[in-house]
Parts: C-alpha cells; structure tokens; sequence
C-alpha cells in the first residue's frame, strides 16, 4: 500500500503523538509499504528526507513563540525588580504549517496515495483530510487530544472551561465525521469523547488501537550501572519522564514526595524531561528542602533513557489529560509498577491494587501514601511488577502496526467495492 501519515509533529520532537507517528510509519515501511509522513519542518525551510526506509515531507513553517518547541531547553525566565516575569515569547518556539493546503496538495499529488491516515485536527491533518474527501482517497483519522489539553494549561474558571471543552469536543468529533475509520487509543478516550456524540455526527466505525510501544526495547532487568553513573543517579529512585509542562501537574507529585520523605527519608525522585513549568518545579523543590533526593535530569534520549526507566523503583506521574500515555506502558513494559491519577483514560494501564496505585486527582495525601507503600514493601513492588509486564504485553507495536495494517487494507477493499 502507499500510506500518507499527516502529524502536526514528527521526529525529531519526542511527544506522544510524534512517537506513535514515528513509530508507524517506520514499522509500516518495514513491513513493504511506501509511507510518506507530511509534517511542519522544525527549520522553517520546506524539505524531503529519507528516514528509516520513509519519506518524510517537511512542510514550510514558521516559529509560534508562545509556546516551546519540545527540543530545546526552556531558559530561565527574566526578571524585573528582582520579580520573575511570565514566559511569553520562547525563541525557540514551535513550528506550525499554518496554511499547508498547497503544499500537501503538491506531495500527494505527486505520490499518489493509496490511503490517507490524519493524526489530528491541526492544519497539516485537516488539509490531508480536505484532499481525501476531494479525491475520494480512503481515510482513517486517529484523534490523540483531549479538550484539558489545551484549556487545561490556561486555568479558566469552571463556568467558562466547561463550555469551552465541550466546543473542542465537538470540533475534534466533527474533523472526524466523514473518515472511513477512526481509531483513539483507548477506549476511555472514546467514551469520553465520541460516544455521546457518534450517532448525531457520524457513522463511521470507531475502534480503540493502542499506541503501542517497543517491547523489545522497553524491557526488566537491571540498569546499566554505567548509565547510572554518567547521570550521576542512585540505584533505586521514583521515576517520572515526559513533558515537564503545568497540564501534567507535577507540582502534585513533588509535594506528595515531600510528605513520603518523612517516612523514607532516603528516597528519590528523578525526572526526565524539558517543558516550561521546569523551573517553576525547581524553585518548589527548593521552597519544600528536597535538595538532593530531587533530580532534574532534563531530556535524555534513547538509548540511555531506557537504562533509566530500569533503574527506576516505580513509575509516578498526576496528569490528568492523557488519551493513553505512552511513557506509562513503557513504564510498565520496563516492569515498574504504577502510580497515577484516575482521570482520563490512565485507568487503562494502572489497575489500582493490581499493578499501582490510583489515586482521586490533585490528592496529595494519597498520592503521598500511595510512594511510601511503594518505597518501603519490596514484595509490593515485586507483585505490582509482575502484573505491569503482563499489562504491557496488549500494548507491543507489533499487535498495533498489524491492526492498521488489517485497518487499512478493510478500508481500501471497501471503497473497491464502492
């Protein structure tokens, strides 16, 4: 088949969806197919390259400084009169194709697709979208957000964020409508977002695939003491990696760590990642006394990240927004046991009293019990272990790239027949 991938982000960024729409597109182009990836270039300038058998189409963009690009560091923030002053323009910030109609139009005409699979309802998606209904092109559509995410961040009143949300539902529901198949990663998202609005909207088939991560990659046992050293890290720690943006409520998870330090007070707590409530977490680190059982490692990448996820003693994060959470069944998948939220569709990979804890949101005092169980019964920790590698077994990228696979050829036969 010739598949087109349209993602508001690709590799180079390490987001969630930009790692599911690395990952499928390479693992389709392993399994003979001729993928082409249609994203925003990370330099400005329009380019075409060759990356694990696929071609990528970076699509001309420009620099949205409000908010950071994922890729570099977030710098500290300036101050006036010893006061600190809000981030409001990042130099390096993230690149959006704001109006890629042209130059999609230009890539698949040229390439001549077999089917079209957008990964949301960004400009890059929609044109992508905008084409397939316009040449009769069989089209999945895969929705990766929430509405908290994005009105999350902007801490609205609860009298305007309700009906905000429920117009972002509506909008990511309404992209979707005339797509051939749609797919969310789980089914909590779908329950959340479309059920209540599929008959009204559309009637086209909905599944819950997950994204999927590599097992072969993410895998128990123990960390490489080497890796450990270049990092300068302990033996054991609590370990949270992913974005360090406010939408993933940090500031929850540190205060309750605070608390567990005064029944294990020779615990740590490791973080690995970049965003721009970093250095506010830092300073709350300092205001609390952390001092050193807190790390901010800042982004790490393959292959050492994995070495890290392994030296880890259990998992913790309090984000309240995730469609799946990729970082948490590679946490599983690394035989860590759990500690999270439940909210959003979390609940789908950390069973409480099975392989974690999950906790009611922003509940420091649980929170807080939930890592000093952790931190002092090993034999816990052994039996959570266990059942998060099973957990994780449903989630191998195989079972996922062959699902699409079975997806995509389901569709193409149906619009033959059509």
């Amino acid at each position: 088949m010739k598949i087109v991938i349209a993602t508001a982000v690709y590799y180079p960024m390490a987001n969630g969806v930009a790692v599911f729409a690395f990952n499928l597109a390479s693992g389709m182009a392993r399994r003979g197919h001729d993928v082409m990836v249609l994203c925003p270039s990370q330099t400005g300038k329009g380019h075409v390259e060759i990356q694990d058998g696929v071609k990528v189409v970076y699509l001309k963009s420009k620099k949205m400084h409000l908010y950071a690009d994922q890729l570099h560091p977030i710098p500290p923030k300036k101050k006036l009169f010893g006061k600190e002053l809000p981030h409001v323009y990042y130099k390096n910030g993230f690149w959006i194709s704001a109006m890629p109609a042209h130059q999609v139009k230009k890539a698949l005409d040229k390439f001549k697709p077999d089917i079209i699979h957008s990964q949301g309802a960004d400009p890059v998606g929609l044109a992508a979208i905008s084409y397939a209904r316009k040449h009769c092109i069989p089209l999945v559509t895969t929705e990766h957000n929430m509405p908290d995410v994005f009105t999350g961040p902007l801490k609205l009143p609860k009298p305007v964020k309700k009906p905000v949300n429920a117009l972002l539902a509506t909008y990511f529901v309404n992209h979707q409508k005339h797509s051939d198949y749609v797919t969310m990663p789980t089914q909590l998202a779908i329950d959340d977002l479309i059920t209540e609005r599929r008959e009204k909207k559309f009637k086209a088939p909905v599944e819950a695939v997950s994204n999927g991560v590599d097992l072969s990659a993410f895998k128990s046992g123990p960390a490489d003491p080497r890796v450990l050293k270049k990092y300068h890290l302990p033996n054991e720690y609590m370990l949270y990696v992913g974005r360090v943006d406010p939408e993933k409520q940090l500031t929850y998870i540190i205060k309750a760590f605070a608390k567990a330090l005064k029944e294990s007070p020779n615990a740590r707590f490791v973080i690995v990642g970049d965003g721009v409530d970093k250095a506010n977490l830092e300073k709350l680190a300092k205001k609390l006394k952390l001092g050193n059982s807190i790390i901010f490692l800042g982004r790490v990448l393959p292959p050492d990240v994995y070495d890290i996820y392994r030296g880890g003693m259990f998992f913790a994060t309090a984000s309240e927004i995730e469609t799946q959470g990729i970082v948490l069944i590679e946490a599983a998948a690394t035989g860590l046991p759990l500690l999270a939220v439940d909210k959003g569709a979390v609940a789908d990979i950390c069973r409480n009293n099975e392989n974690g804890f999950l906790c009611q949101p922003k509940d420091v005092d649980a929170l807080a019990a939930g890592m000093a169980k952790l931190f002092n019964d090993k034999d816990l920790r052994k039996k959570f272990s266990a059942r998060s590698l099973e957990l994780a077994q449903k989630h191998d990228i195989t079972r996922t790239l062959t699902r699409f696979e079975e997806i995509y050829t389901e569709v193409l036969s149906n619009a033959k027949k059509n």
